[in-house]
């Protein structure tokens, strides 16, 4: 179904003042990031001021989010309660870990960036409101308690060679088998995945896009790498992700840890496990122990191929 062309360049404009870091945008700063005419940037900017939606700074001269937003925000944070208590336990484990801590959602094709919590005051490389794909190698965490169909659709948009399949199936199973995911992409790795998945398709030699499949497949595989042999040489860890089951008992949101550095197995596990336990404590079907864990294998049984 087509888009509207002009409602998405309303939309470019509020997720660009909200963006971390672009607090002090200029009209032509705005024009310029967006590509733009001045007169339709006016235009909607305008209206914008007039409802609310956005600020305009007299004595700078800089637009900023304007408070219309914030009771909408107010409204979309009652609206979905699981949400907001995954941020809060984002907050959390990023208190008890010292790590940086994250909350992603599922929104039909894309995974959206909900929260991010971290010690710094540098911009995340992905920030609140930032889009990725959901096709390998994200959203491994998702995938893997995903119903039959839709591993089925996850797999496939990354590759469609029975070899490659089976690779990125025994990801999904040993996800599944620890209960949490584990990612040792490295941010160079991570770029290239999302310069190959976001890149069109259509029209690409075959040959090519093989070469573009057996790529993300690599970069997806670094999860299934043994993460459960204590001797095991500690290695750069970039996530480790769980996911959280809404009263429908659909994976839709991943609550996930960032380390940034060197894991060893009893530190990956021991921090896997406390993402699982807040995870499984958020979901609405609880089915674990006391303490609120979910029992991700009854979970799986559920939607077994």
């Amino acid at each position: 179904m087509a888009g509207s062309a002009p409602t998405a360049r309303v939309v470019d404009i509020i997720e660009l003042l909200a963006r971390p870091g672009h607090r002090d945008l200029r009209f032509s700063d705005i024009v310029s990031e967006l590509g733009a005419t001045q007169a339709t940037t006016h235009a909607i900017l305008s209206t914008l001021s007039e409802r609310g939606w956005v600020g305009r700074d007299p004595a700078t001269k800089t637009y900023s989010l304007g408070p219309a937003l914030a009771a909408v925000g107010l409204r979309a944070e009652n609206a979905n309660p699981l949400l907001a208590a995954a941020r809060t336990a984002a907050q959390r484990l990023h208190t008890e870990t010292g790590f940086a801590t994250s909350v992603l959602e599922r929104v039909d094709d894309s995974l959206i960036v909900a929260a991010h919590v971290s010690a710094d005051d540098s911009t995340p490389a992905l920030g609140p409101g930032d889009r990725i794909p959901y096709a390998p190698p994200f959203g491994v965490a998702l995938a893997a308690w995903d119903s039959p169909a839709g591993r089925d659709i996850w797999l496939r948009r990354a590759a469609a060679d029975p070899e490659l399949l089976a690779r990125l199936e025994n990801v999904l199973q040993r996800t599944r088998d620890r209960g949490f995911d584990v990612d040792w992409t490295t941010p160079a790795m991570a770029q290239t995945a999302a310069l190959v998945v976001t890149l069109q398709r259509d029209g690409v030699p075959a040959q090519i896009a093989g070469i573009m499949d057996r790529l993300l497949v690599e970069c997806t595989a670094v999860g299934s790498l043994s993460d459960d042999d204590p001797a095991r040489r500690a290695q750069p860890v970039a996530t480790i992700a769980a996911p959280v089951i809404d009263d429908r008992g659909r994976a839709s949101l991943i609550l996930a840890v960032h380390p940034l550095r060197r894991q060893s197995a009893r530190q990956i596990q021991a921090v896997g496990r406390r993402v699982r336990a807040a995870a499984g404590s958020l979901s609405d079907r609880p089915t674990g122990d006391a303490a609120g864990e979910i029992n991700y294998g009854a979970v799986r049984g559920s939607s077994a191929r």
